[in-house]
């Protein structure tokens, strides 16, 4: 019904997201909260909320860009902060120009309070403890994505030099498997064939829970029916159990594909970060997983420039990256954080020479995605179409996480389906950012068969 004048319009309420998939897990389950009283949409809003990111400088300077921009358009709005930059500078970022509430990771679930506040003229920083309500922290759908991300867990009891993880995220807490099932059974029955578990050490899931682990977890989710896929998101070594590898076995619907940090291939490095694993371990983990199953894949983290980083320790994580290969391999500089360990440390690396380091690693990454995506051509895969790529192509991921592009156009198909595809060739293009990107063409079984 359309409202006579705009003093009882439903406000239109704006999301800005940054950082890590538990970030834009959060965003949706704000998006859905506001939906009874808000009308959601991409820009033109009433009210903008901007979940930011302080895992690294640059996150936090695109943050503040960010709550800087949207004030740019020349209409009275309203800005409202929070995550994990929110966490760490509440009350700085609220006493900056046109920020109208700051509030912590923890209020999250009461988005629909904050915005009526925020619509009464109330300003400042709220602040909350960090304990966990889970059964107000779930979702039904992933807007915009036919894959959807379900947070399993948050907070992280490590202590890494280099983190403020713990700090604003608070010791590890996990959601009940019983509450996470509810949920995935309720985003599977609207739709959604993939699930990614998510968290922030999604490898302490369970640690603060009685006969509770990733594992139990893994099994009681695979028992929903409709579940098509089940993947899990960023994963610490430490997590990677024997148990764990072979649930990934015994089930094709466990993806083989496995994000684990690695950060550094110098044992020094890795002590002075205090990472609680060397590369032995890792290797061992990485090793344990390729004998048990032929067609997972890989994906990291590393971090470039830590203070006191040799050249030839360097040089050992590249020779480490060569050895394993990557699929996948997300590259940071390092940046000193407030209040960590590692800001305080001697022998801080140039930028300059972090900047060297960062672009020899993206060469050495292109060239190991390259010769991991080639290694499938001529194989069958299973891919879940996510939609259309510029080309008008349609595209998705196999189990083991390669962006395939099909070549044929399979009647009848659409968003969300599997589609069995032979991998017949690989394309090479350059991205705006000038970064080379490949991708696996194939053709639909169906047309094969023709």
């Amino acid at each position: 019904m359309k409202e006579k004048n705009n003093t009882n319009r439903m406000p239109r309420v704006a999301f800005r997201t940054l950082g890590c998939r538990v970030n834009q897990y959060e965003t949706q389950l704000m998006r859905e909260q506001l939906e009874p009283i808000c009308r959601l949409v991409d820009d033109e809003a009433d009210i903008y909320v901007i979940n930011t990111c302080a895992v690294t400088a640059l996150s936090e300077r695109k943050s503040r860009q960010l709550i800087s921009r949207v004030r740019r358009n020349g209409r009275p709005v309203k800005v409202l902060v929070t995550g994990c930059m929110a966490q760490a500078t509440g009350k700085e970022i609220a006493k900056m120009e046109g920020v109208d509430i700051v509030f912590d990771n923890g209020l999250k679930t009461q988005i629909k309070t904050i915005v009526d506040r925020s619509l009464t003229r109330e300003r400042g920083y709220l602040s909350a403890p960090t304990q966990k309500g889970w059964e107000r922290e779930t979702i039904r759908r992933q807007t915009g994505r036919v894959r959807a991300f379900l947070k399993v867990q948050d907070g992280c009891n490590s202590a890494c030099s280099f983190c403020r993880v713990t700090q604003l995220r608070g010791s590890t807490q996990s959601k009940p498997i019983a509450i996470a099932k509810k949920e995935a059974c309720q985003l599977v029955t609207n739709g959604y064939p993939e699930i990614i578990l998510t968290g922030i050490n999604l490898a302490q899931y369970g640690d603060d829970l009685p006969s509770t682990d990733l594992p139990s977890l893994l099994v009681s989710l695979l028992e929903i029916d409709g579940l098509r896929r089940l993947r899990l998101g960023s994963i610490d070594s430490h997590g990677i159990t024997d148990e764990l590898i072979s649930l990934f076995a015994a089930d094709s619907r466990a993806c083989p594909h496995f994000h684990i940090p690695l950060q550094s291939g110098a044992d020094r490095i890795l002590a002075a970060m205090r990472r609680g694993y060397d590369t032995a371990f890792y290797r061992s983990r990485i090793t344990q997983i390729k004998e048990m199953l032929d067609d997972a894949t890989f994906g990291t983290d590393l971090i470039v420039g830590f203070p006191g980083e040799t050249e030839e320790e360097f040089t050992r994580t590249c020779t480490l990256i060569e050895e394993i290969g990557f699929v996948n391999l997300h590259i940071f500089r390092y940046s000193s954080r407030p209040g960590t360990a590692a800001a305080l440390f001697p022998s801080q690396v140039s930028e300059t020479e972090k900047s060297s380091r960062s672009k020899i690693l993206n060469d050495l990454a292109c060239k190991e995605r390259a010769r991991i995506k080639r290694s499938f051509l001529g194989k069958k895969e299973e891919i879940l179409v996510e939609g259309r790529s510029h080309d008008g192509r349609w595209r998705g991921y196999t189990r083991g996480y390669i962006d395939t592009h099909l070549i044929d156009e399979p009647a009848g198909i659409k968003e969300g389906e599997l589609v069995t595809t032979w991998l017949t060739r690989m394309h090479t293009k350059t991205d705006r950012s000038d970064q080379q990107q490949e991708f696996l063409l194939g053709v639909s079984e169906h047309k094969r068969n023709e």
